[in-house]
């Protein structure tokens, strides 16, 4: 497939609230800024630089999710997330410090740490971390081939390259599900956490870690946040979270927020500086060692973990 699927906009389809099944019964915060040529492998992959492509974003009148309005069709999008390219460089020991934080916040909830399933796993490099954090069985399901054929050896058959689907895996198979920056980019969030539902045992736990579109960040940077990007279709805050969850049958809800490690030069690839300042700073942090110096810090993102009864 070339980078750019076509010259021309593909077609855009309505959305409607994940929460409240409103069509239309919103106010729109952002105008859309993106062009046909948005539509392409490059912007729909991992942790490219911020670059302030969105679709129109709305801001549900009932509920407070924030969405957005139109957007692209699944099918593309699939394609694009197909195709998309996978690395990560030196920020892997990063991100596996906060999820696996974040897994430890799922782990006191419950001890039991058979069997656990992550959704978007890129090269598995979290299921590697909670092999190290003592789960027995840690299987991933990912839709980039890149990503999949980047996995290490001992993770051999442990990923799935797919998209997460009925039937898929078998019913109450797994202790844990987890989804890191996920569940922003997906267009019908209730269905994937019912699916996410079905593949649970009673009583097993869900978490997801995603943007938290009411953290002082996305407050104080407004269009420039990072967050705003045309690769999410929702936007959650801790009250919509919850909401959702409860929606597709999930029980006893715990939303806290979530420090990240980033390395200094990824931080500074997410601050939003002047264009020509950017690639000079970022240049010169990436060549020498400060950049490399990892910080620990809240920079808007939130974490749900939540039961399925029984």
């Amino acid at each position: 497939m070339s980078d750019a699927l076509d010259t021309k906009l593909p077609e855009m389809l309505a959305t409607r609230c994940a929460i409240c099944d409103s069509e239309g019964n919103a106010t729109e915060r952002w105008r859309a800024t993106f062009d046909p040529e948005a539509f392409n492998a490059r912007i729909f992959s991992a942790r490219r630089l911020p670059d302030r492509v969105h679709y129109r974003m709305v801001v549900c009148n009932s509920c407070g999710l924030v969405r957005s309005d139109p957007v692209a069709d699944e099918e593309l999008l699939a394609s694009l997330y197909a195709s998309s390219s996978f690395d990560y460089g030196e920020e892997v020991e990063s991100i596996q410090a906060t999820y696996g934080r974040a897994l430890g916040w799922l782990e006191e909830r419950s001890p039991r740490r058979e069997a656990l399933l992550e959704i978007g796993c890129g090269n598995g490099f979290f299921l590697q971390q909670a092999r190290r954090q003592g789960w027995r069985e840690a299987r991933g399901v990912e839709p980039s081939a890149d990503a999949v054929a980047k996995a290490p050896p001992e993770l051999d058959g442990a990923i799935v390259q797919d998209v997460m689907r009925a039937g898929l895996f078998a019913p109450e198979s797994f202790d844990a599900v987890c989804l890191f920056q996920v569940l922003d980019h997906i267009s019908r969030p209730v269905e994937l956490l019912q699916e996410c539902l079905a593949v649970l045992r009673p009583g097993g736990q869900i978490l997801a870690l995603n943007h938290n579109v009411s953290a002082w960040s996305a407050r104080l940077l407004g269009e420039r946040s990072p967050i705003v990007d045309i690769e999410h279709t929702y936007l959650y805050s801790p009250a919509t979270m919850r909401r959702l969850f409860a929606k597709a049958g999930f029980a006893d809800a715990l939303v806290r927020s979530v420090r990240n490690t980033y390395s200094l030069a990824y931080l500074t690839q997410l601050v939003p500086l002047p264009a020509g300042l950017k690639p000079r700073l970022l240049g010169a942090m990436r060549a020498g060692p400060a950049g490399r110096i990892r910080v620990t810090v809240p920079l808007g993102n939130l974490c749900l973990i939540a039961r399925k009864p029984g």
